[in-house]
């Protein structure tokens, strides 16, 4: 086995670890709780900044990089490695056998 696949393979099961853990750790129940559609109302820049400019905890912006964090960062080091590996694998020179 190559030392890439080897680094590939383990970098592959700490973000798969870390991604697990992050999914297994966020309460669904306050995303869950309703199974019927609930009215989604007009963004106010109220609603998302109290009056000391912090976060509101009920709005997206919270939610999104308070309570999924944990998710988000590997998420973007995956895309990240993904966008690399794109590049590095389309830049390899081919290697073919021409002796037929």
């Amino acid at each position: 086995m190559s030392k890439k696949v080897v680094i590939g393979a383990t970098v592959s099961v700490i973000l798969l670890a870390v991604l697990v853990v992050g999914i297994a750790t966020v309460d669904w129940d306050d995303y869950t709780s309703s199974d019927t559609p609930q009215e989604i109302p007009d963004i106010d820049p109220d609603m998302v900044y109290d009056e000391n400019g912090e976060l509101v905890e009920n709005s997206l912006a919270y939610t999104v990089f308070e309570k999924y964090g944990i998710v988000l960062l590997p998420l973007a080091l995956l895309m990240f490695g993904a966008m690399i590996g794109g590049v590095c694998i389309s830049r390899e020179e081919v290697e073919s056998d021409d002796t037929d």
